[in-house]
């Protein structure tokens, strides 16, 4: 214990030594958490939209307004003939033309058609312009009392969990994952290169530290920079973007040390394999970084992500953190919830601890 503790001091010595390495800790992720949390939307607004009314009546007007009363909508003024040349032109990514019969067939008790040209470049943002525009259309005939009969099924919708549609509660509690996999891990990484780059870790292995005491001194230390990283990101976080425990916050806290000490494994991993910082930074950024970003849950859905790299998700410690963090935030359930998470959490992070283990180990001199 020990020599646990004296690596531990040594490392927290040399980690308040050098500048750089402290804004590496603080500042970077302050600057992820304000990037991430204010520039990933997922819900698409501000839609360029050309409208072509040749009906020009009451019925159209009031279906115009009514498109851009969902404030989804921005009006692109389009002069020429075919609001489809202003797509192409890319001034906008919708164009509606009513046409000059509109109002006349519905007061004669027909069907009304307004045609839709939806840019289809980006396929996301064309199903939610589609569903948009679909939805809009649908309350207008309501509104408007253009059904021919009474509805006999009425579906009543609320949303759960997250009523006012707040972006903020989704994204952010999953940037914190994202956060707190790449800095620890990245300060751990450099710590355990840098000792393999200035050749000081030779004095470890001819020495009696064992792999396993060299390892657990070095995730002490960044164990408590780990602390420091996620309580003053987590409330920077919570202050800026106005969200909040919602339940049992247990879970969190628990899920938080395990989830710290798998990102320090796993960022210790990947600097006994590097042979200098270089090396190590691109492989946290690699290994690390674009799993956390692209296969955590993160944005897209864990369902969405097709065999057999739907597997590699499974050995993401920042897919079960993102799943406490936002129970924590938004859903509340506690751990009946997220149960699971924690001990995924713990193998992995065993898993990380016994590779490096083995790979010090067979450096070291034979005693």
């Amino acid at each position: 214990m020990n020599r646990i503790l004296a690596q531990c001091s040594k490392e927290l010595a040399q980690f308040r030594r050098d500048r750089l390495t402290l804004a590496l800790a603080f500042i970077l992720p302050v600057m992820t958490l304000f990037i991430f949390g204010f520039a990933i939307r997922l819900e698409a607004k501000n839609i360029y939209l050309i409208v072509q009314d040749y009906d020009r009546s009451n019925l159209s007007q009031s279906y115009i307004e009514r498109l851009y009363a969902t404030n989804q909508f921005t009006p692109v003024q389009w002069s020429g003939s075919d609001p489809a040349e202003g797509i192409d032109r890319g001034l906008a990514k919708a164009a509606v033309i009513i046409p000059p019969d509109f109002s006349r067939n519905i007061k004669a008790g027909k069907t009304g058609t307004v045609q839709v040209l939806i840019d289809g470049t980006d396929v996301n943002n064309a199903r939610v312009v589609k569903n948009s525009i679909q939805a809009v259309t649908n309350f207008f005939i309501q509104e408007q009392r253009l059904l021919p009969s009474p509805s006999r099924v009425i579906a009543h919708i609320r949303l759960w969990f997250n009523p006012g549609r707040k972006e903020s509660l989704y994204i952010v509690p999953g940037v914190f994952g994202v956060i707190l996999a790449i800095y620890p891990a990245l300060l751990a990484s450099l710590a355990m290169s840098r000792e393999k780059e200035q050749g000081t870790i030779l004095q470890t292995y001819a020495s009696s530290v064992s792999a396993a005491e060299l390892l657990l001194g070095k995730w002490l230390a960044y164990f408590i920079v780990g602390i420091g990283q996620a309580l003053f990101v987590m409330s920077l976080g919570c202050l800026i973007f106005r969200i909040w425990f919602v339940g049992d916050p247990s879970p969190l806290i628990i899920g938080t040390a395990l989830f710290l000490t798998a990102s320090i494994m796993f960022g210790l991993l990947i600097g006994v394999r590097a042979n200098n910082r270089t090396v190590a930074v691109q492989g946290v950024a690699t290994a690390g970084f674009l799993t956390a970003l692209l296969l955590s849950g993160f944005i897209y859905p864990l369902s969405n992500i097709p065999f057999p790299l739907s597997l590699v998700t499974n050995v993401v410690p920042a897919r079960y953190f993102i799943e406490i963090s936002r129970d924590a935030f938004v859903r509340g359930t506690g751990w009946p919830g997220v149960w699971t998470a924690p001990l995924f959490l713990i193998l992995l992070s065993l898993f990380f601890f016994n590779i490096a283990r083995r790979v010090i180990g067979r450096m070291q001199l034979p005693g």
